[in-house]
């Protein structure tokens, strides 16, 4: 199963592909790891912007997306484009988008540390934080029902 890591940057989406198959992380080529909307009053733009990461979560069959969420308020609150963009892609309904904490990430990494260095991974740098979440997206323990 493909998870794509998001991490949303003012009015830009950062994107991280990887999947985990049998213990080992696999980080897939994508066409395309930034994206931005660049007029969010517009409707017509907001639905092609849509369109485009639909589109893209069917092309590399990504069933989990998964955001890291910023605070709603305090110095490092987000904007309101920036949530804009978390609704355009929870609206989506080909994939199950998941928001995770700061908090939520970092204790899922203590549990779960990361085997390799991020710059092992052979990502650029602005993909950290998209990658990191992905990781932690895939590493979660999760219960059995």
């Amino acid at each position: 199963m493909i998870t794509c890591g998001i991490e949303i940057k003012g009015s830009e989406v950062i994107l991280c592909l990887l999947s985990k198959q049998d213990g080992l992380f696999q980080i897939a080529d994508c066409r395309q790891t930034r994206h931005t909307l660049n007029n969010p009053n517009d409707s017509e733009s907001v639905r092609k912007f849509q369109f485009l990461l639909k589109k893209l979560f069917e092309d590399y069959k990504v069933k989990r997306a998964v955001i890291r969420e910023r605070p709603t308020k305090g110095k490092f609150a987000g904007g309101s484009v920036g949530f804009k963009i978390e609704a355009i892609i929870q609206l989506i309904d080909t994939v199950q988008v998941d928001l995770f904490s700061g908090a939520k990430v970092k204790d899922i990494l203590q549990h779960n540390p990361m085997p390799i260095p991020f710059k092992a991974t052979g990502l650029r740098a602005f993909q950290e934080s998209a990658f990191t979440v992905a990781y932690a997206a895939l590493s979660e323990h999760i219960p059995d029902a």
